[in-house]
């Protein structure tokens, strides 16, 4: 494939005079392309793993709490960095730029390894706080071995995507993941079911999907004239950790928040229903998340627009830029929502061929859906306040739909109302969420 070299002044031309709707549509398609192929993946396992039985499929939704952990990370080192880079390429700064880029990779390769020996010396106590019956904690340990020793690649994935992203290379950042997920879909099968290695199986997929990916982005960053990483450009210091930790907390907070709003809701889920209803919520949240994802992609090509033009004073652009995206989003996933209501059955059925699974999903996913065009203002409200830098307000507002609102819900609703407590509460925070993420947004933009 050719692409067409892109000069630091033609890059800062197209982000700064570009129509913002064009623009947005040009960044957002690889990058809607980028998350559903992610959410593909994730999901692949979970399709796979349910030909076997209704235990391994409650194993590996399990698992997807350390998976949205090692995001988490991910996302927090390569939001901080990206978001930073951006506004400084915006500002003219490049070296502050390239430092950046460099430095927001190394700490997650640390970070990674880090997971990777604390989480393998507490597996056994990991899979049980997890929500592991004597039925599914085999499965649990043997996935969660193998994912988390790929945690340095699915991290150091996660940043190269972002920084490239955030650089306007949208194009290279899609290639590297849809590479990884291609892998991971043709070994899924072939592990699984034709050598018959299950839920390990599954494991070995996900983290060479994941090398592919990590290799294929790092190749992109040397490409055209995105920003080198370098190990002199390496500074560990107060000032760039700070700079991560403000464009990268709300992403800590949002996907650590889900990490554990997914472990209270399987722990939840398999007091009042058994394997069968984490299997069936495990299901409803890996198809939410696909839907999600589409709208975080078509957000994340307005975040470079916001942080670049931001960071070059043409506010005017930040707010079309908003008002576009919070509009489009919120048709498109009045659409999917229809067609979740009318079809929950055969969705979850699809994943999982058990009438007790598809009782607990077909309720969750209906009452889900039924909020899902709410998303669209509280997603575009986070990634606005979070790439102008507004780190508190940020952090807060990502916060809101997976800890402040889900956590008191979680804990209370199946006090009250048993397994149906448990398949509203995400409906019921979903709603609650809006109402504190919306006003932060619309100060700032008053103050534009």
């Amino acid at each position: 494939m050719k692409y067409e070299k892109i000069t630091p002044q033609s890059r800062r031309e197209m982000m700064t005079e570009t129509p913002v709707p064009q623009l947005i549509i040009k960044l957002s398609i690889p990058t809607i392309i980028s998350m559903l192929v992610t959410a593909f993946y994730n999901s692949a396992d979970t399709y796979f793993v349910g030909r076997i039985s209704t235990e391994a499929t409650a194993a590996v939704g399990l698992v997807f709490s350390v998976m949205a952990i090692i995001q988490a990370l991910g996302f927090f080192c390569g939001h901080g960095s990206g978001n930073y880079l951006s506004r400084m390429l915006g500002a003219g700064n490049k070296k502050e730029a390239n430092d950046m880029a460099s430095t927001g990779f190394a700490i997650s390769i640390i970070l990674g390894l880090i997971v990777v020996v604390v989480g393998n010396l507490f597996l056994h106590q990991i899979a049980l706080k997890l929500g592991a019956s004597p039925n599914t904690i085999d499965d649990t340990e043997a996935y969660m071995r193998i994912i988390l020793l790929g945690a340095p690649l699915m991290m150091g994935q996660f940043v190269i995507n972002n920084q490239l992203r955030f650089q306007g290379s949208a194009v290279y950042a899609m290639i590297g993941l849809m590479c990884g997920a291609f892998i991971n879909v043709i070994l899924d099968p072939i592990l699984i079911l034709g050598l018959n290695m299950g839920v390990t199986g599954a494991a070995i997929a996900t983290v060479s999907g994941q090398l592919i990916s990590f290799v294929v982005l790092l190749i992109g960053s040397y490409k055209g004239e995105n920003i080198r990483l370098s190990i002199k450009n390496v500074h560990i210091n107060i000032h760039y950790i700070v700079e991560i930790c403000n464009g990268g907390a709300p992403s800590l907070f949002r996907q650590g928040l889900a990490a554990i709003s997914t472990l209270l809701l399987n722990n939840f889920a398999g007091h009042y229903g058994g394997d069968a209803a984490i299997a069936g919520m495990s299901i409803v949240t890996r198809v939410m998340m696909m839907m999600i994802s589409a709208l975080i992609g078509f957000g994340q090509g307005y975040q470079p627009v916001c942080s670049y033009n931001y960071g070059a004073g043409l506010k005017n652009r930040v707010k079309e830029g908003f008002y576009f995206c919070v509009k489009w989003g919120t048709i498109f996933l009045a659409a999917l929502a229809v067609l979740c209501v009318v079809f929950a059955p055969d969705i979850i059925g699809w994943f999982r061929d058990d009438p007790e699974v598809i009782k607990v999903g077909m309720v969750a996913l209906r009452c889900q859906a039924t909020v899902l065009p709410l998303s669209a203002a509280t997603v575009m409200s986070n990634m606005m306040l979070q790439s102008m830098g507004k780190g508190v307000k940020a952090s807060i507002s990502s916060s809101a739909r997976n800890g402040i609102c889900f956590i008191p819900l979680i804990l209370i609703l199946p006090m009250i109302f048993g397994l149906t407590g448990v398949e509203i509460t995400q409906t019921v925070a979903d709603v609650l969420s809006i109402m504190i993420s919306l006003p932060m947004a619309w100060t700032e933009l008053r103050k534009m």
